[in-house]
């Protein structure tokens, strides 16, 4: 006879959100993010480890020095404080979080959220929104869970321990993009064409690879006297690998973290020669994010500082489609056909623009022609 298969909705167990509701009660925390790296101040939310300092080597992040308890809530006076380098901490939390364990037997009753919280692993409950997904639901026959989850507006299935061990492959692929930038506090401005050659082929995992250690580091120097007088042309190099990197990790399905490098783009770019070709690649990422309000925005910004109008305004116009303003649209089209822009850029906008406003597109030409 074959077992009976128990489907249990995963509601109950979720914690979406939990970490960024850790972050607004912490007047710090976005700067333990920065340096520290935001999923690994996660890690050491889930594994315990209490961060209690950080002595930050602006010249080599990874030497930085990392206070912390294991256990305790901070009135333990049996807790033992330890000291390690950044680079070491981190190292020690992903082993932390790889060790093997066994999976608790599965829950028998669908009321039992504690059994299954057990039985899917406290960890990984924590970890999975942590890398996008969100948990739907968990069947269970026989000595077999087949668990449902959404990632990016896609519902995947897995068996449960293999996504126990696709969850392990992302920390362990965390560890070594930290790894792949040995010293982190050097930035190598000349990388910057590298990347824009990478992404000129489409290898946004390219950008990735040789940008990814930029945003830290960069962060932190920010807010240093040496970072406020940075030379004009050093801004535009590190605005553009910024911004470079930013719309790579959209493109790589990451637009949460391309959110955060472009405003750290704009903040190095501020109104210098760089800043224009910044908010164009921004405006085209929130465009592509189904965000077309905000994509006016920035697409105006760039126009207004001087970005080439080929380029932007056929953006701007599929923008202002997808708000519905057809006029403006329109007008956007005429603009773009000016600078020179490619009849295949314009096409998609034209065909919406025509048929949401049919005849009267012919009489706004003609009174464009008239004026």
């Amino acid at each position: 006879m074959a077992a009976r298969t128990l489907h249990f909705s995963l509601d109950a167990v979720r914690t979406d959100g939990w970490f960024e509701r850790i972050g607004e009660d912490i007047g710090s925390f976005a700067a333990l993010c920065d340096i520290v790296g935001e999923r690994f101040v996660a890690f050491s939310l889930i594994t315990g480890a209490r961060i209690t300092a950080l002595s930050v080597d602006r010249r080599n992040l990874e030497a930085s020095l990392v206070d912390f308890v294991v256990g305790g809530d901070g009135g333990d006076g049996d807790v033992e404080p330890q000291r390690l380098t950044l680079g070491e901490f981190r190292r020690r939390l992903v082993m932390a979080l790889l060790a093997e364990d066994e999976a608790a037997p599965a829950p028998t009753r669908e009321s039992d959220a504690e059994a299954l919280q057990l039985h899917i692993g406290v960890r990984f409950l924590l970890l999975a929104p942590i890398y996008g997904y969100e948990l739907r639901s968990l069947d269970v026959e026989g000595q077999a869970s087949l668990l449902t989850a959404t990632r990016d507006g896609e519902e995947e299935q897995h068996v449960l321990e293999s996504f126990r061990s696709r969850l392990r492959a992302h920390v362990r692929e965390e560890l070594d993009r930290a790894a792949s930038g040995a010293n982190r506090g050097v930035i190598d401005l000349s990388r910057v064409a590298e990347a824009e050659a990478a992404a000129e082929r489409g290898d946004h995992a390219r950008v990735r690879q040789v940008l990814g250690a930029w945003p830290a580091p960069l962060a932190i120097y920010l807010r240093t006297p040496d970072g406020q007088m940075l030379a004009p042309e050093a801004r535009a190099t590190i605005a553009r690998g910024l911004a470079l990197l930013a719309s790579s990790c959209g493109k790589l399905g990451d637009p949460e973290s391309g959110d955060e490098i472009f405003r750290l783009a704009v903040q190095y770019a501020q109104d210098g020669a760089m800043a224009a070709e910044v908010f164009r690649r921004l405006g085209e990422s929130l465009l592509s994010q189904a965000r077309p309000g905000e994509a006016v925005a920035a697409l105006r910004r760039a126009i207004n500082l001087g970005a080439k109008g080929d380029r932007v305004w056929p953006e701007l116009a599929r923008a202002f489609v997808e708000r519905g303003r057809y006029v403006a649209a329109l007008a956007c089209v005429k603009e773009a056909r000016a600078a020179g822009a490619p009849a295949a850029a314009l096409a998609e906008p034209i065909r919406a623009v025509e048929a949401a406003l049919g005849p009267l597109v012919a009489n706004f030409e003609a009174h464009v022609a008239a004026r």
